[in-house]
Formats: structure tokens, sequence, C-alpha cells
């Protein structure tokens, strides 16, 4: 089974970047532009991670990890990873959103360094890909 990472953010462009880095990481991934969307996605599959934009254009990072939870206990499924993604750089935020759920958090703008350090953190990366995202 492929390990997958949904990308949910309103931009495109964050997507596209995004989705490149993820994929050198060893995972299939799937993109979402609202928080509907993505919950949406996770219904019919669930992903290992989930890479949040903390501001989609129909909820805040709070609301869509509170819905994926009771999502996740009515399917008996674990909660995938959640790594939030913000421009935001207020640490009242960042303890908001680990509070709120997040696992990890990752600052925008990123590149495939801080995408593989946080993924590593949150435990996502196997031997392999570890060492990929450390060289």
């Amino acid at each position: 089974m492929s390990r997958r990472c949904l990308i949910v953010d309103q931009s495109a462009m964050v997507r596209r970047v995004a989705a490149r880095i993820i994929r050198e990481l060893g995972f299939e991934v799937i993109e979402a532009r609202t928080g509907q969307d993505a919950l949406d996605t996770c219904a019919g599959l669930t992903p290992e991670a989930i890479m949040l934009d903390w501001k989609t254009p129909d909820m805040g990072g709070a609301e869509f990890i509170a819905k994926l939870r009771v999502m996740m206990q009515q399917n008996g499924t674990p909660m995938p990873t959640i790594l939030f993604c913000t421009g935001e750089r207020s640490v009242e935020q960042i303890v908001l959103a680990l509070k709120a759920g997040a696992d990890e958090y990752i600052m925008k703008p990123f590149d495939s360094d801080i995408i593989g350090s946080k993924f590593a953190l949150a435990g996502l990366l196997d031997g392999e890909n570890l060492a990929c995202a450390v060289l």
C-alpha cells in the first residue's frame, strides 16, 4: 500500500511546490483546495499525513481537525499525522494549532529541507527517505 499525503491549501502554487517535495520523500500526493474538499477526500481514503494550510477558505485548521477527529472515530480509523502550514509567525498561533491536534508545523515559505525535517520530526519517514531528507 502506498503512503499518502493530502496537501490542503487554497493556493495551487503552494500545492504544486509541496507536492513535488513530498513525492521525493516517497509519498503519493493528493490535493485539496478547501477544508471540506479535504474532509470529503478523507471520507474515501485515509492519508498517512495531511499538510494543512491553517486558514482554508471555508474553515480554520482547528475546526478541520475537530471534524476529522469525529470522522476518524466514527470510521474506527486512526488519525493521520497533521502538519499545519502557516505564514503566521506568532508563537501563540503555533501553540493553538498544536493544542488543536496538529503534530508539527511548517512555516511558509518552505523548501525541501524544511518539509523533509518536519516530516522526519513527525516520524513520517522511513530509513531510506529519512536519509534523503537529511542529505
